[in-house]
């Protein structure tokens, strides 16, 4: 976690001593280690190397796992982690798109405020940026300082264990600032209860040329400051996080879709009228659900509206490629009926089902159960609400 209490010192130790040409030589062993025989594996190891080193290097090894799918094995496996670095660092990609935002703004010198485990330095680092990396947790800051070395970047990160609270940014071109926003019993709803607080973040960035503050997601758009754009990013369909920028274009709304880099932005379009269920179906990505741009995204599908008022679902007769939301063709639109749907799935042998929903209470894990599904075709089923009655329907993938 950043931006907590220093852990004891027996921790740092155990961590330093991976840096150990001794340590490093049982990471490179473990690498491909099975978890599974964990046990088996450190009654060997310790045989030739201390019992603590040995547990160090497996619980390292466990992580450097964990981290490949947010780092990618070339750079997972030559960095190091913490439990809560790998939790809360920035999906690799994520943090390659804000430090290419940041070099185009001109940004050379960069404070990175709760710098964490170094995700994010990192990757302003490859953008050619100077960065200041700043966390007050001494194991946090050994991990993060370790990484710059791995990666080839101590001459760009300086890392640099203090109070993100009594750092003097006033020299440098941007603040990225990324609160901890989880505590002892879990995520942090509250932007104030962040660590540092929100309000005190949004100070920080408004006393920089350029500044970017990562909050969560689901933050409601009456608390993001006027003077601030926010911009909600999408991985891989899965919304990641959202960003507070400063210093860019006040009062924006941006929904950014990775890996492609495609970006929507608002223009205060008013909400689609609700029509009847046509051809297709669009699903707008959740980070333009977040951005409450449904509206800029449906204007791009020639006839697109609503099928609810209170649904995030676009409908129309026409086809058309977008990047901003997956096309389905449909087949049925039907009340909600558990007994027709279980007959339909039956008589069309649909033994693969992919099941959404959007405003309906029943669980798909449960419906499908209940299905039983059996046989060689497949389909898509949406569980909804059409003009705010419950409904099921039902079709395939579309491709424009």
């Amino acid at each position: 976690m950043r931006h907590v209490p220093a852990p004891n010192a027996p921790a740092t130790d155990a961590f330093v001593a991976l840096l150990t040409d001794e340590g490093r030589a049982l990471l490179d062993e473990l690498r491909d280690h099975d978890p599974a025989q964990e046990l088996a594996t450190a009654t060997r190891l310790r045989r030739d190397h201390p019992a603590d080193l040995v547990s160090a290097a497996l619980g390292q090894a466990r992580l450097r796992q964990r981290a490949v799918a947010k780092f990618g094995a070339e750079d997972a496996y030559r960095m190091f982690f913490t439990p809560n670095g790998v939790e809360q660092a920035t999906r690799a990609t994520v943090a390659a798109y804000r430090a290419q935002r940041f070099s185009a703004l001109g940004v050379r010198r960069l404070a990175d405020l709760c710098c964490g485990i170094g995700g994010d330095a990192i990757a302003l680092a490859r953008a050619g940026i100077e960065v200041l990396a700043v966390d007050r947790d001494p194991l946090t800051c050994e991990v993060a300082r370790a990484n710059a070395a791995a990666l080839g970047l101590a001459e760009l990160i300086e890392v640099r264990c203090a109070d993100v609270t009594e750092i003097d940014t006033s020299s440098y071109d941007a603040v990225f600032v990324d609160p901890a926003r989880r505590g002892g019993r879990g995520r942090i709803f509250d932007p104030e209860a962040y660590s540092p607080p929100l309000s005190w973040a949004v100070e920080a960035a408004r006393r920089a040329p350029h500044a970017a503050l990562k909050i969560a997601p689901g933050v409601p758009h009456e608390a993001i400051p006027e003077d601030a754009e926010a911009e909600w990013i999408s991985d891989g369909g899965d919304v990641k996080e959202a960003v507070l920028w400063f210093g860019t274009d006040p009062a924006a709304r941006r929904a950014t879709l990775l890996p492609g880099g495609a970006s929507l932005v608002g223009r205060g379009l008013p909400d689609p009228a609700v029509r009847p269920v046509g051809r297709y179906l669009y699903e707008p990505d959740g980070a333009v659900i977040r951005a409450h741009l449904v509206a800029e995204a449906a204007a791009e599908l020639g006839d697109g509206g609503l099928i609810d008022e209170t649904i995030a679902y676009v409908t129309s007769d026409e086809l058309r490629d977008s990047a901003y939301a997956a096309a389905y063709e449909i087949t049925d639109v039907l009340p909600f009926n558990l007994k027709k749907l279980k007959a339909i799935v039956r008589e069309r042998g649909i033994g693969v089902a992919v099941i959404k929903k959007r405003g309906s209470a029943v669980e798909p894990e449960e419906l499908r159960k209940k299905l039983k599904l059996a046989g060689a075709n497949s389909c898509v089923i949406v569980l909804t609400r059409v003009a705010g009655a419950p409904a099921m329907l039902l079709g395939q993938p579309a491709r424009a």
